[in-house]
């Protein structure tokens, strides 16, 4: 392994890219077992770090990494989680928060969402990695990507129609 001041020491990209992974893990197994999903991921990532080419950037690598960390976890207990809930900075106005869609009601649409759906959805929106972020962490082509996207935000209007409708 790397060490010094090479761009592959493990304990530094441990420091820079904990948060983000820490969230994202909690996105996908809710905060009390994000910190072990986390820890899951960067003791893998320091298994795998040898193979780590630099076709991707070292974040998008990780969250590949933590993905499969939060489906292994996932597959052991269904957690509930609310995925809006956790959108890192908590900066969210008053005037966000009376948006036309409440946030329960969109967490409960994701949540109706077939994994696949979701996943792009958190990647694209939620963690706003571009399509070729997502294709590489989900490892499906780009359009794969843009085709689930447009059909979870089909799924998510018809789900979410009624409410809108009713808040007005």
């Amino acid at each position: 392994m790397p060490t010094g001041g090479s761009e592959l020491n493990m304990a530094r990209i441990a420091r820079e890219h904990y948060d983000a992974v820490y969230r994202f893990c909690a996105r996908r197994v809710g905060t009390d077992r994000a910190a072990d999903v986390a820890q899951e991921t960067f003791l893998t990532a320091q298994k795998v770090l040898h193979k780590f080419r630099g076709d991707s950037s070292i974040t998008t690598w990780l969250f590949g990494i933590a993905l499969n960390e939060c489906r292994r976890a996932y597959r052991k207990v269904r957690p509930e989680v609310s995925l809006l809930d956790l959108d890192g900075a908590g900066s969210q106005t008053t005037s966000l928060q009376d948006e036309v869609v409440d946030r329960h009601a969109l967490n409960q649409a994701l949540s109706r969402l077939s994994p696949d759906h979701r996943e792009v959805v958190i990647l694209h929106e939620v963690e706003g990695m571009t399509y070729e972020e997502a294709a590489v962490v989900l490892g499906v082509p780009v359009g794969t990507v843009k085709s689930r996207l447009h059909h979870a935000f089909l799924q998510l209007r018809r789900q979410l129609m009624p409410v809108e409708e009713a808040a007005r």
